[in-house]
């Protein structure tokens, strides 16, 4: 198992803990899904996570951390819908994806 896979395995574990659990891998290189433009990926010893836009990075020996900020901002999206989010949701999902964020 690589040191990428064995990190995001880490985190989605403690996304989970969290009750963070629609988090899914996008690809093989070991990126996770939170949600619609949350997506993070482990690399050069860092969790970097990207919600849109905006780009963050968090230790990667500290996965519990990162998967506290992450279900924060998570939680934070859900309840305030950024302007970004409508046209990426339509340009990912199509129409169909215009009531759920």
């Amino acid at each position: 198992m690589s040191e990428s896979r064995a990190a995001t395995d880490r985190l989605r574990a403690e996304l989970r803990e969290l009750g963070v659990t629609g988090v899914h891998e996008v690809g093989n290189d070991g990126i996770l899904s939170v949600w619609i433009g949350l997506v993070i990926r482990f690399r050069d010893g860092f969790y970097r996570w990207q919600e849109g836009p905006v780009k963050r990075r968090h230790l990667g020996t500290d996965p519990s951390g990162c998967a506290i900020r992450v279900a924060r901002r998570y939680a934070e999206l859900q309840a305030d819908v950024p302007s970004w989010w409508e046209d990426l949701a339509k340009i990912l999902r199509g129409d169909a994806a215009e009531d759920y964020p």
